[in-house]
């Protein structure tokens, strides 16, 4: 009897355990589903110095991201720290920083009015402008009539509630997941009123839809800048402001700017389709041949199919009348230094082009940054080597950078006038043609990077079939 009632008095509290557990159990589990995990609060972001996060564009291969990543690359060099980078669409930038998930936002804001965040210097300034599919209004009353769409948190859409300020009817479509070329695309073809875009936006869209033409400015030109949160760091700020003191006071801020926008130029109306038809219809064809002199030159592919389209157009049986042919227009001199038998050889051509710009950059003093290199090589494949040594030289004596292209440019043309070339070892040249030609040239470029070409990749590449001989290699000087 003694036993009976003994377990019976074990399983009653082993029981009461089991029940207190269990409720204990639930509680815990209700109120760690009231708690989100990821909250932001939850989690506190590392300082700066551990690792520095920054919001940059979200579309990763933009001109507009790849400057942002490069200006942020400078600046972690500066302050030798690792980054993170955030890519977001314009209207998460602000809650995030908000949200505390980043320490700046490189992601070109417009910093014009704006009182929520705190601001970098600014670095760039872009007029932001009204572009229509019918008759452009010639004022801004007149957009109340028209269906207009931005991209949300966007600069554009930024002016645009400044300019509602004045015309409190003004009305739009904030359309997400959408981009400013997508929507100049629209506004091309008719099936959207109007939209906003930058000056820089628009004359590289203005390739692909020759009818866009903008008539009028929406208020004052974007101020674009570095955004912080007003609780942001305030050592940070100030690195920040003493990071766009020094890359504005020696020269490299505006390099960068010219290096990604200065080349923009709006091609006539032709000329932009032209080139457009071709990449659709000639370039599948040849993709397999440039993609294999690229990966044995290390020259992107997309860069000498645009050097081989302003040369010859793409046509292998190209001659002009000083007598260079081909699809890379060499002269015989350059054909027979790259053991070249026949210049009218597609792939001949297509392959000592590349070997030959690759031998002209590996010549330039390892000090030049790679992306001035290549430019300053382009330059020299169409004027020689030492018209672009000459240039250089001017370039020094003008008080410019020799190892800048954009510095280059603005001095080669002198090459061609008397009481410059006078000065120079090696004489008169044509330099006016070398930087129209790499102008155009990194126009080119930038468009077939833009560019959808889906179409022309259904051909797989061909294997590389050459190798580069040690004849064939350059020596550093």
């Amino acid at each position: 009897m003694f036993f009976k009632e003994y377990f019976s008095f074990l399983i009653s509290r082993h029981k009461r355990t089991l029940e207190g557990a269990l409720y204990t159990a639930i509680a815990l589990f209700a109120l760690s589903a009231c708690a989100p995990v990821d909250s932001p609060k939850s989690q506190a972001m590392k300082s700066w110095r551990e690792e520095l996060i920054v919001i940059v564009p979200e579309d990763e291969k933009s001109t507009e991201a790849e400057f942002e990543k490069k200006l942020v690359s400078l600046f972690a060099k500066q302050l030798n720290v690792k980054t993170r980078l955030l890519p977001l669409p314009p209207d998460k930038i602000v809650p995030a920083l908000m949200a505390g998930k980043a320490h700046i936002a490189a992601a070109r804001l417009r910093s014009n009015d704006d009182k929520e965040l705190r601001f970098a210097p600014v670095y760039q300034i872009v007029s932001e402008q009204v572009v229509c599919s019918s008759r452009m209004p010639q004022q801004l009353n007149a957009l109340t009539a028209k269906t207009i769409a931005v991209v949300p948190g966007s600069a554009q859409e930024v002016a645009l509630r400044e300019a509602r300020e004045k015309i409190p009817e003004l009305r739009w479509d904030a359309r997400r997941n959408q981009t400013v070329d997508g929507l100049l695309a629209e506004v091309a073809s008719g099936k959207l009123d109007c939209t906003i875009a930058n000056e820089e936006q628009l004359t590289m869209a203005s390739n692909f839809y020759p009818n866009l033409n903008p008539l009028l400015d929406i208020e004052e030109p974007s101020r674009l800048a570095w955004g912080f949160a007003p609780t942001g760091n305030d050592k940070l700020f100030v690195e920040t402001k003493k990071f766009f003191a020094h890359i504005q006071k020696d020269g490299t801020l505006n390099r960068l700017i010219e290096r990604y926008y200065g080349h923009n130029d709006r091609l006539e109306a032709f000329d932009a389709m032209a080139f457009v038809n071709k990449v659709r219809n000639d370039l599948p064809r040849l993709r397999a041949h440039f993609e294999e002199a690229g990966l044995l030159s290390g020259i992107d592919w997309q860069l000498l199919a645009a050097i081989s389209y302003h040369e010859s157009h793409w046509n292998p049986l190209a001659t002009s009348p000083t007598k260079v042919r081909g699809m890379m227009m060499l002269t015989e001199k350059t054909a027979e230094r790259m053991k070249v038998t026949d210049r009218l050889d597609m792939l001949q051509s297509i392959e000592a082009g590349a070997r030959y710009l690759k031998l002209l950059r590996d010549q330039l003093p390892l000090r030049i940054a790679d992306e001035e290199r290549i430019w300053l090589a382009l330059a020299a494949y169409n004027q020689g080597m030492g018209h672009l040594e000459d240039a250089r030289i001017l370039a020094v004596r003008a008080g410019l950078n020799p190892d800048a292209w954009g510095d280059v440019k603005k001095v080669m043309p002198l090459l061609k006038q008397p009481e410059y070339f006078v000065q120079t070892k090696y004489g008169q040249a044509r330099g006016g043609e070398a930087v129209i030609m790499v102008e155009r040239v990194r126009l080119y470029y930038d468009m077939l990077k833009q560019m959808n070409i889906r179409e022309a990749q259904h051909q797989a590449p061909a294997q590389p079939r050459l190798k580069l001989s040690a004849s064939n290699k350059a020596t550093l000087s």
